[in-house]
């Protein structure tokens, strides 16, 4: 019988993802065969009962959603400040469903919804490599010698990025310029203070591709839910890269 980690097992249900299913069981929430587990190595298999704070979890048919987030939501379950976030689009529907990765308020665009931890784990590790493109406005211009630094990667407070693909879309009207950057890093706010680096202000900021998920289709709020060979496409190019 097929033994799996229990922070496998638990993201699996859509309780949470991987990550915070660790936490979790760190913290002593969860039980397996009514014992409380600690070890993060410990495996189970499909007969075992696993409970997370008292309440046993139950394998959930797996959702993935295309989400085109508008400005003005956040990319977290809960907010402390009330403002809205991109799951109570969603609280219709009988699933727990929680974003891939993140948008910052003030960006719109590409947000994959889902209730899939694996599949998560695909999308968002550092070693997968998801290419992300996203289209920029700015506020002055990126000359063509800070273009080239981009594409050979600049270094932030958090160290040096990875090659970054830079496209400019609209050249010096208004002194504002439209480009379009593709990276595969997920640091926070990243765009915007690769911009920064060279004093430049992000005026708009849209995630427009996700691997070769585009927006087609969709107006701002809108959502659809993914194909089963749209996902299956998408865990092989994480594969490949």
């Amino acid at each position: 019988m097929e033994e799996i980690r229990l922070q496998k097992a638990i993201a699996n249900s859509g309780v949470t993802s991987r990550r915070k299913a660790e936490q979790l069981i760190v913290d002593g929430r969860v039980a397996v065969n009514g014992v409380i587990v600690f070890e993060l190595g410990s495996k189970v298999s499909s007969t075992d009962e696993i409970e997370v704070d008292g309440v046993p979890i139950a394998t959930e048919q797996k959702v993935h959603i295309l989400y085109y987030k508008p400005t003005g939501e956040i990319s977290t379950v809960e907010d402390d400040r009330n403002r809205g976030a991109v799951t109570d689009v969603f609280r219709q529907m009988d699933v727990r469903l929680y974003p891939v990765g993140r948008l910052d308020y003030d960006t719109s665009g590409i947000l994959i919804m889902t209730n899939d931890g694996e599949f998560t784990q695909y999308m968002t590790h550092p070693k997968y490599e998801m290419q992300k493109t996203y289209r920029v406005k700015i506020d002055g211009i990126l000359k063509r010698d800070q273009q080239k630094e981009m594409r050979n990667g600049i270094t932030l407070e958090d160290g040096k990025t990875s090659p970054a693909g830079v496209k400019v879309i609209r050249d010096k009207k208004d002194r504002q310029m439209i480009l379009e950057l593709t990276i595969h890093e997920g640091r926070n706010r990243q765009v915007r203070r690769m911009f920064e680096h060279f004093g430049l202000k992000v005026i708009k900021l849209t995630r427009i591709r996700y691997d070769f998920l585009t927006l087609d289709g969709l107006a701002e709020g809108e959502y659809r839910f993914l194909k089963p060979y749209e996902v299956k496409k998408l865990i092989a190019n994480a594969k490949d890269e």
